[in-house]
Parts: C-alpha cells; structure tokens; sequence
C-alpha cells in the first residue's frame, strides 16, 4: 500500500483527489497521513469527503477514516463501472473539484457516463465552471474522449446550491503537444452579481480595465443573476486564442474590496499574455495525468506551480511516469513527459 504525507507539496485537498484517481487507474491502494497538515485547518472538509465518495462510488473502493475533520484516510480501489450518478457536496464546496477526482478514470472507462454534480460552481480557491468548460475540456478532447459540461444553476460561496452536468464518452487517449497558442481571438471581462449591489461589478470591471487597458470597452460586460442564486459575485476574465482560452477569475468575499479582487485577477491575465505560453497556472497541473496515461505529450507554460509539482511527484508514485521541466527562451516553461 503507498503511503502518502498530506502535509507535503501542496498540502490541501489536490493530494486527495489525484491519489483517488490514480488508485482507480492503477488499483493501488493508498494511505494518507496528515490530511491538509499544509492548512490552516487540516483534516477533510465537506468537498473532500464528496469527491472520495464519488470515487467510492465509481470505483466500488472501500475507505476507512472518511469523515469530515479526518486527517487519516486508507483507499482500496475496485473496479470503475461507468453509469449515471449524482453526488451533492451540500456546501459551497466546489463541484468542479469533485469532477477533478473522477473525470480520467470515468473517460477511460468502457462505456459513457452522466453526472450531476451540487454544490459551489463559483466559489473560492477553486476554478469555476467557465474555466472547466471552455480551457480545461477543449484540451482533454482533443486527445481523444468527449467531454461536454452544462451550467445548470450557478452556485456561489456561503450558500451553494449548484448544478453541473457532465457528459463523457470515454475514448483512447492520444499524445498531444500544446506549445504554440496561436493567433489572439477575442477577449471578455464579465462580472457576474446575484443579489447584491450592482455597483461591485461596476468598480471590478474599472479596475480590471485599468490593468488590461488593450482590452476594448465593450469586451466589460455585467451579468445581473436572479436575486436566489445568490447572494453572489464573480469576476470572469477570459482571452481566446487559435489553440487554447485561457479563463482568470476572482470570487466576492465579505471584507474584501471589489478592487481588490479584479486588480488580482487582471494581473493574472496580464502575467499570462505576456508570458506567449499555452497554459495557465491553473490549466498546467490539470494536463499532467491525461498526458501520463498517453504516455507523450508537452505544453509550456507559466511559472510551475506547487499544484503542478505535487501532482507530478503522485503521478511518478503510482504510474512510474516522470516530467521533464526547462525553460524555454522567451521565459516561459516546457513541460514532457518523459519517455
């Protein structure tokens, strides 16, 4: 059984959801120690237990420990058995996270799969569904699976309330490289408000102007939701280009300004444009396990991530599988898997 420190690399909940996803894949089972140790408030929250459930449930596992505060868990994988199924974090936990644990090993599977998902679509320290459907999907089925996602209702952070569909017909995968973004296409900045005051999503979009001053006036767009999907807001900032989209995003939180908020998320974009790489920091760690089991591959990208580094120290564990990371001349980083 692999033994795994949860304290280590990144230290939150991606050490979970990559060791279920490679124990399904691989039918190894695994222990985990010290469950979040890198937070400020370690053990299983919500979300977690809901995306190991699932894995449960997909993959007929057994785990011991599964509880919320949990900071010890052990995972036996069975088989992975595609079907109909329907997991509800019952928080604001995000469903994007949840779908993280079981989307390669269900793509891989022997037949197709429909998920409902409940839970926070736009919520905290996690992507939205936005960045699911048009940056990460594109990528993942171009290397063979079709993968189709449907934003049902929008569910943000305290209240939840959520709904993601997800469609995958599973398919071989292929090795594909990622290193040019190609000619820039058109650029959004979208705030979306639900049941609070329209002039947040007037001050993030000034703000976000002032950092993207290239971007056109009319790419700043509000998005007024109805009052009970919220209370809720989300800034969207999104730059298409011939080969990939990359999305940033900034969530609403009570005592943090709404300038504050789009100046982070616009200089995130502003790193991203100017690097010339394919993915984002959020898009590069999400690349790593597909391109693993097609066993080839490369992206560049921006400056590695913990995220990314933690994940490929797991995907070695269990698969075997190593990356090669250099930089590239014009500053950007050159992931591969190595052969």
């Amino acid at each position: 059984m692999i033994t795994i420190d949860g304290s280590e690399g990144e230290g939150g909940g991606q050490v979970l959801r990559y060791a279920c996803a490679l124990s399904l894949l691989t039918g190894e089972p695994f222990t985990i120690e010290n469950i979040r140790g890198g937070r400020e408030k370690p053990g299983l929250m919500r979300q977690h237990v809901t995306a190991i459930e699932a894995a449960c449930v997909i993959g007929h596992a057994e785990c011991s420990g599964l509880a919320v505060g949990s900071t010890n868990i052990s995972f036996r994988p069975g088989a992975v058995t595609p079907g109909d199924f329907h997991f509800a974090v019952g928080t604001a936990g995000s469903t994007g996270l949840v779908l993280q644990t079981v989307m390669v090993p269900l793509m891989l599977a022997n037949a197709p799969s429909h998920l409902v998902i409940e839970g926070g679509t736009h919520a905290l320290a996690a992507p939205p569904f936005d960045f699911i459907e048009r940056t990460l999907l594109p990528v993942i089925n171009r290397m063979g699976p079709t993968i189709t996602a449907k934003l049902v209702r929008h569910g943000f952070f305290p209240r939840g309330g959520g709904r993601i569909e997800i469609g995958i017909e599973p398919a071989p995968l292929r090795a594909i490289e990622c290193i040019e973004r190609g000619g820039a296409g058109p650029v959004q900045a979208t705030a979306i408000v639900a049941g609070i005051p329209f002039d947040v999503a007037d001050r993030e979009l000034k703000a976000a102007q002032k950092m993207l001053v290239e971007w056109p006036t009319e790419a700043f767009v509000t998005r007024q939701l109805p009052a009970d999907q919220g209370p809720g807001n989300a800034l969207l900032l999104e730059a298409s280009f011939e080969h990939v989209t990359e999305l940033m995003s900034g969530f609403g939180k009570l005592g943090v300004p709404a300038e504050r908020l789009a100046k982070t998320a616009a200089k995130r974009m502003a790193g991203y444009l100017a690097s010339g790489a394919f993915a984002g920091p959020y898009l590069q760690d999400q690349l790593l396990l597909p391109m693993a089991l097609a066993r080839g591959g490369a992206f560049t990208t921006v400056k590695i991530s913990e995220h990314t580094r933690t994940a490929a120290s797991l995907i070695e564990r269990f698969l075997g599988t190593g990356f090669r990371i250099g930089e590239r001349e014009e500053g950007a980083n050159l992931v591969e898997v190595a052969r």
